[in-house]
């Protein structure tokens, strides 16, 4: 398969894995943080943390977008939904994320018209094909997926489609970043880029980091040979003291972004000036909201929002790991109190959480070599 196969090469991951153990200095210990879930995902998966040298650490990013919202905003749809009648209609990675009086699932389970949808167009269809009710689209992720949100946004106001809306929880990923480099508890070297977000936005973005920051950054593919060529060039930049944005995920990512995506995200969203984020707090400029010209499909604008705030369970450390103070197994509560059939926390829930990565793949394989059921 064109753009598969070939970046799983036994021959080449192993040249790339000789590659970096040549470049890294051993007197030195080098702090490379993935930015996106799917990076998380994929390096565990691949195992390509064994690949490496034990001076070079992979520190897990905020690059999950349901990892990162805060309970209160599920609590917030949910309770919009109780209002009458109104289909809460999200991705199937929200359905188990946990509010404080349970997850969507759980309030499928107790009578609430809940669906699952695989695009906002689905949304929009049910909406179109149930005019007595109101489906509420629960919008998520960074700028990855707000395109298709402002599309059908932009298509329901050109049907006149009134008993649709968008309830809009999109982040983007550069407040993020600066509010990690700002933080006084994290030390990075150098930055794996998010693959996904940057066939939007693009790499110029990113300048900033290198240039004003001093810190390299590689906007990757997901696959083990892109990976692991990130962490080479980022290496590279590191022993010749240079810091630059470099784009190893040119087969699929334009340097200026896509145009006509960021021109759809133009037309409908702007900036929110606040917007909280799991375990870093509230972030200025952070979020999108829906601009007024969209205002009738405005969830926000449309119903009585409770603006619920709810902190994480005490015990739970979801937002160290976020910022990647912590590794997920150091946790109180992980593979304990909470499990991928049993989330506290978001970062266990979506296949892109730190958590529910390290659990499925390095927790299960340590448990099996000890003989022990997981």
């Amino acid at each position: 398969m064109k753009f598969v196969d070939e970046f799983r090469e036994p021959e080449v991951i192993a040249k790339a894995s000789a590659e970096i153990r040549r470049l890294a200095d051993p007197n030195r210990h080098y702090r490379l943080m993935e930015v996106c879930g799917g990076h998380t995902h994929a390096i565990y998966r691949f195992g390509l943390k064994d690949l490496l040298p034990a001076n070079v650490e992979l520190v897990h990013g905020p690059g999950c977008p349901v990892c990162v919202l805060p309970m209160g905003r599920i609590d917030d749809a949910l309770s919009i939904s109780q209002q009458g009648n109104v289909i809460f209609a999200a991705f199937g990675d929200m359905m188990r994320v946990p509010g404080a009086n349970g997850s969507p699932l759980q309030h499928k389970a107790r009578g609430m018209d809940i669906r699952i949808v695989y695009s906002p167009a689905d949304a929009l269809r049910l909406a179109i094909q149930n005019p007595e009710k109101h489906v509420m689209f629960f919008a998520i992720g960074f700028e990855t997926t707000a395109p298709s949100t402002a599309l059908t946004l932009m298509r329901a106001k050109k049907g006149g489609i009134g008993n649709f809306s968008v309830f809009s929880n999109h982040v983007t990923i550069i407040p993020a970043i600066r509010a990690i480099l700002d933080s006084p508890d994290m030390r990075i070297d150098a930055f794996i880029g998010p693959g996904h977000v940057s066939t939007v936005i693009g790499c110029r973005p990113y300048e900033w980091i290198a240039k004003n920051e001093g810190k390299p950054i590689v906007v990757s593919g997901f696959e083990p040979v892109d990976v692991l060529q990130a962490i080479v060039m980022l290496l590279r930049q590191l022993d010749r003291g240079e810091a630059t944005v470099e784009n190893q995920y040119t087969r699929v990512v334009p340097w200026e972004g896509n145009r006509a995506a960021l021109k759809a995200i133009g037309e409908v969203f702007e900036l929110r000036p606040y917007f909280e984020w799991r375990g870093m707090g509230f972030i200025s400029q952070s979020a999108l909201c829906i601009r007024p010209a969209y205002a009738e499909w405005d969830t926000e604008k449309r119903f009585q929002v409770p603006g619920v705030r709810v902190t994480d369970p005490k015990a739970a450390q979801c937002g160290e790991v976020l910022k990647g103070v912590l590794k997920p197994a150091q946790c109180k509560l992980f593979g304990k109190e909470c499990t991928p059939e049993h989330p506290i926390g978001a970062l266990m829930v979506s296949s892109e959480g730190s958590c529910a990565a390290y659990y499925n793949y390095e927790h299960r394989k340590a448990m099996a070599l000890a003989g022990t059921p997981s």
